[in-house]
């Protein structure tokens, strides 16, 4: 897990990460998890792609989907498609998916502008997926109030100062 340590944080956010560890271990094929704040910084996150590279060593080049690369890549998605919804007068935006050829990335609307991002192998079940995600947000939305992702900001910049 690569998300910030609980120690210290509040219920509440010691709760939403629970809710994202349980997302990544009830859904096979993530490859990286993220929630992002409005202004694109990476509030939670998990990379069990990286934990398997800890224990196996990665024989293969290429992007390896990090956490810190999706958040960047969510953020990015979110406001385009908001964009796109704003000059389409088409409400606002639930869920945007990309499928590639060997991969995913699913990106979903939390609150007040949070999105939770998820990349996934091409082979992943992406009903599965959705599923999972739209369960995560009906727990979380409430959660992810803005003392929260302060919280939450302050956690993982504190982390990243100490690395």
């Amino acid at each position: 897990m690569t998300a910030p340590s609980t120690y210290g944080l509040s219920t509440q956010a010691r709760n939403l990460q629970w809710l994202l560890t349980d997302l990544v271990g009830e859904v096979p094929g993530l490859l990286s998890v993220a929630v992002v704040s409005s202004d694109g910084l990476l509030l939670l996150s998990s990379d069990p792609a990286r934990q398997r590279e800890q224990a196996e060593p990665r024989t293969q080049k290429g992007p390896r989907g990090a956490s810190a690369d999706l958040a960047t890549i969510v953020s990015g998605l979110g406001s385009l498609t908001i964009g796109a919804a704003q000059l389409m007068d088409a409400g606002s935006v639930k869920q945007t998916m990309v499928s590639m050829e060997n991969g995913s990335v699913f990106v979903t609307s939390i609150s007040d502008g949070s999105l939770l991002g998820v990349h996934a192998t091409a082979d992943c079940d992406m009903s599965v997926v959705a599923y999972h995600m739209a369960l995560f947000v009906g727990r979380a939305g409430h959660v992810l109030t803005p003392e929260v992702r302060s919280e939450l900001r302050q956690s993982r910049q504190s982390m990243e100062r100490a690395t």
